[in-house]
C-alpha cells in the first residue's frame, strides 16, 4: 500500500471514530442535564443506535453494493450528518432533538462497514493490513475524550450543569465535514454487485446464516450474544451520568482508559485464545462485564475511585474476549460460503436486537431506582447488569460444550 493511501485511511478511520467518541460517550449526561431526560427517554435515544444497525444493511445492499462508490456514498453520509449534528447542536427540547438523533444513527451506522469496504479494496493481505490503518479509529475515540475533559472541560459538573455538553454535537458536526469532504478524495471502491443483480432481504440481514444455529454450540453462543448486550447497554447508556452525578472530575477523559485498555488487551488475546480456546476466552470476558459493575457499585469518587478505575480499563477484557473472540468463532463455523452472512446476522443480534432490549431495560432499571431528581441508587443500578452477565456466564459455561478442535488465530 501506498504511504498517501496508508495516510487517507488511516485518518478516514480517525476522524470516523472521533465523530461517535466525541458526542455518544457523554450523550446521557448531556439529555439529563440539558432535557433533564427520565431513564426511559434516555432508552429511547441511545436505542437509535440499535435502529440504525438494523436499517443500515439495507442501505449497504440496496445502494452502496450496487448502485455506488463505497467512497461516494460515504462522503454523503456524512454530510448529511454534519447538517444533522448542527441541527441537533441547535435543539433545545427532546422533541426536537429526537428526529435528528434518529435520522442521524441510521445514515451513520452504515458508514461503519463502509470505511471497512474502502480500507480492504486497498489492501492485499488484510488481515496483516488492516489492524494498523483501525487502530487510528480507536486513537480518534481516545482523542475525542481527551479535548472534552482536558481541553475544554464541558463534562466539568459547572460546565455540564450549564448545558456546556452540546458543544460536543458541533466539534462532532465540522470532523463530519471534514470526513464527508475527505471521502471523496479516497481511493476509488466501486459497487461490489451489478445494478440488475437480485438481492434479497434474508441475503441483506444475513439470515442466510440462520442455518448455523443447527450446530448446538453455535445456537448457545447465539443467544448469549444477545443476552450478553442487556448488561452491555448499561455500560453506554449510565456510565457518564454515574461518573458525573458522584462528583468524579474529567469523566470523560477517564473513560477513554477503556478505549486504551481494548488496544492492550486485542494484542494479548491470539495469546489467550491460542493457548485456552473459545470457550474459556469467552467466560473471561463474561466474568470481566459481571466484576466491572461490582466495582462501579461499590465504588465512589473519594478513597475507592480506584475501583471505578478498574472497572472502566476492564473494557478490553469485557469487549475483546466476547465480541472479537465471538467474530472469530462465528468466521470460523460458517465457513467461505456463509461468512459474511454469518458477520452480519451477530451484528444485527447484538447491536440490534441485543441493544435494543438492553437498553429499553436500563432505562427502565434507572427510572425504578431514581430517588430524587438528581440521586439514584447506583448500588442497584449496577448490581442488576451484574446479575444478568454472571447469568448469562453461567447459562453458557453448562451448555456451551468444549469442540474437540480447538478454533485458533
Amino acid at each position: 500500500m501506498k504511504s498517501t493511501t496508508r495516510i487517507q485511511l488511516s485518518t478516514m478511520m480517525f476522524l470516523e471514530f472521533f465523530i461517535w467518541g466525541g458526542w455518544f460517550v457523554t450523550l446521557g449526561t448531556f439529555l439529563e442535564k440539558n432535557f433533564e431526560a427520565t431513564g426511559g427517554e434516555k432508552a429511547s435515544v441511545f436505542s437509535t443506535q440499535s435502529w440504525g444497525a438494523i436499517i443500515a444493511p439495507f442501505i449497504i445492499g440496496l445502494i452502496a453494493d450496487r448502485f455506488i462508490n463505497a467512497e461516494k456514498i460515504l462522503g454523503a453520509l456524512h454530510l448529511i450528518g454534519a447538517l444533522l449534528m448542527y441541527q441537533m447542536y441547535n435543539s433545545d427540547t427532546m422533541s426536537a432533538f429526537y428526529p435528528y438523533v434518529l435520522i442521524y444513527m441510521i445514515l451513520y451506522m452504515p458508514t461503519l462497514a463502509l470505511v471497512n469496504s474502502v480500507s480492504f479494496n486497498q489492501m492485499k493481505n488484510p488481515e496483516k493490513e488492516f489492524s494498523s490503518i483501525r487502530v487510528w479509529g480507536t486513537i480518534g475515540w481516545i482523542v475525542a475524550g481527551l479535548l472534552i475533559s482536558f481541553l475544554f472541560h464541558w463534562d466539568s459538573s459547572e460546565n455540564a450543569a450549564q448545558g456546556m455538553l452540546k458543544n460536543t454535537f458541533l466539534l462532532a458536526s465540522i470532523a463530519s465535514l471534514a470526513l464527508g469532504i475527505l471521502s471523496f478524495t479516497l481511493p476509488k471502491t466501486p459497487p461490489t454487485k451489478s445494478p440488475g443483480e437480485k438481492v434479497s432481504v434474508k441475503q441483506m440481514l444475513g439470515l442466510d446464516a440462520l442455518k448455523l444455529l443447527k450446530d448446538r454450540n453455535f445456537a448457545v453462543f447465539f443467544i448469549a450474544s444477545i443476552l450478553i448486550c442487556i448488561p452491555l447497554a448499561f455500560y453506554y447508556q449510565n456510565t457518564h451520568p454515574f461518573l458525573s452525578n458522584i462528583g468524579m472530575n474529567d469523566p470523560t477523559g477517564k473513560m477513554t482508559i477503556g478505549q486504551i485498555s481494548e488496544v492492550l488487551f486485542l494484542l494479548a488475546l491470539p495469546i489467550f485464545f491460542t493457548k485456552f480456546g473459545f470457550k474459556k476466552t469467552i467466560l473471561v470476558g463474561m466474568l470481566a462485564w459481571a466484576l466491572r459493575y461490582v466495582l462501579f457499585a461499590f465504588g465512589n469518587a473519594g478513597e475507592l475511585s480506584f475501583m471505578l478505575l478498574i472497572g472502566i480499563a476492564l473494557h478490553g477484557i469485557c469487549y475483546d474476549f466476547f465480541f472479537v473472540s465471538g467474530q472469530i468463532y462465528t468466521n470460523s463455523k460458517a465457513g467461505e460460503r456463509y461468512k459474511s452472512a454469518a458477520q452480519g446476522l451477530i451484528t444485527l443480534a447484538t447491536y440490534g436486537v441485543g441493544m435494543l432490549i438492553g437498553f429499553e431495560i436500563a432505562g427502565r432499571i434507572t427510572d425504578a431506582y431514581k430517588l430524587s431528581e438528581t440521586t439514584y441508587d447506583y448500588k442497584m443500578i449496577w448490581l442488576i447488569p451484574a446479575a444478568i452477565a454472571a447469568g448469562v456466564m453461567l447459562l453458557f459455561a453448562i451448555a456451551f460444550k468444549d469442540e474437540k478442535k480447538t478454533t485458533r488465530l
